[in-house]
């Protein structure tokens, strides 16, 4: 496991909590430069991030809140919306304020910037690795890889079953793993993850023909009704009219097909609620993928993913 985890894991930890003790201890941890993590309380006008260190206050300077500030990369909005939010640092320093009271100079840059030479500059594509969900956006979702660091989830590598938002899909800082797809043009990591959930045939042994189960709607079309049994598994029912898409279902299973990819349902009954995004079943547990097969070996048609 890395060392620069995603901001929010190590807050609630015994050993942030013990190194953020007394004075002493956040004087050790100054010493050894131990990255920590800290609620921010305030952003002042000079855009300055004041964390709480418990025992005394920590600030982390305008220029120090983020790669990318003092070069204008980064716009400070993304100091501003860490406001209430954990993050990372290494104590740099010591101060007094007005009153004469001690408080800590901290640095999230340093540690972002550790975390690109050490850890990110290493991913290869095919590496499955720990994130945390930050942002959604209809296009996909921005995850944090490391030190407040973020990648971009497109919405299309969720999740074979397609999705109108990633909300369906996912909650905010909620902790997820996902696999290095590839770099953009300026270098950032892409992940995707569809497939960490499992193949057709491992999801569709989930489920035998007479079995009534859950689904969700997930698109209506003049041939039929597509509907999610899994992320990664649908299944295909009549059309009926009056029944649109996020809509939850009860549905009969008539027929699985392997070699067609089908699974052939019956609606037993369609209505409206809203439930929780389903709690996600992770088919790989290794550390990297070079090669995915969606498909059965029986059908014609292949899907597969190549890393």
């Amino acid at each position: 496991m890395s060392q620069f985890l995603p901001e929010g894991k190590l807050i609630n930890t015994r050993e942030n909590i013990a190194s953020l003790k007394s004075p002493d201890t956040i004087r050790e941890a100054y010493k050894t430069q131990k990255i920590l993590e800290g609620r921010v309380v305030l952003c002042d006008a000079d855009h300055n991030l004041h964390v709480d260190l418990g025992c005394m206050n920590g600030i982390i300077p305008r220029e120090e809140g983020a790669v990318g500030i003092a070069e204008g990369t980064t716009r400070d909005i993304a100091l501003i919306s860490k406001v209430n939010k954990p993050v990372c640092f290494i104590i740099t320093d010591f101060g007094f304020d007005d009153a004469g009271d001690i408080y800590a100079v901290l640095s999230r840059r340093k540690v972002q910037e550790k975390c690109m030479g050490k850890y990110i500059a290493n991913l290869s594509v095919g590496d499955i690795i720990d994130a945390r969900v930050c942002h959604m956006e209809p296009f996909g979702v921005f995850a944090d890889i490391g030190a407040g660091i973020n990648a971009l989830l497109p919405i299309d590598g969720i999740s074979v079953s397609r999705i109108p938002h990633p909300n369906v899909r996912f909650y905010p800082n909620q902790d997820i793993r996902a696999i290095v797809k590839n770099r953009d043009d300026a270098g950032r990591i892409v992940l995707t993850h569809k497939e960490l959930l499992g193949t057709w045939e491992e999801n569709a042994s989930r489920f035998s023909v007479g079995e009534t189960v859950p689904g969700i709607v997930r698109s209506t079309e003049k041939y039929g009704i597509f509907i999610e049994l899994t992320p990664n598994l649908a299944g295909l029912a009549e059309f009926t009219d009056n029944i649109y898409p996020g809509q939850n279902t009860a549905v009969y299973i008539k027929s699985i097909i392997p070699e067609r990819m089908k699974i052939k349902l019956i609606i037993v009954d369609c209505f409206d609620a809203l439930y929780p995004p389903s709690k996600l079943n992770y088919y790989v547990d290794s550390e990297h993928i070079s090669y995915w097969k969606y498909s059965p070996d029986s059908s014609e048609k292949v899907i597969e993913s190549v890393f």
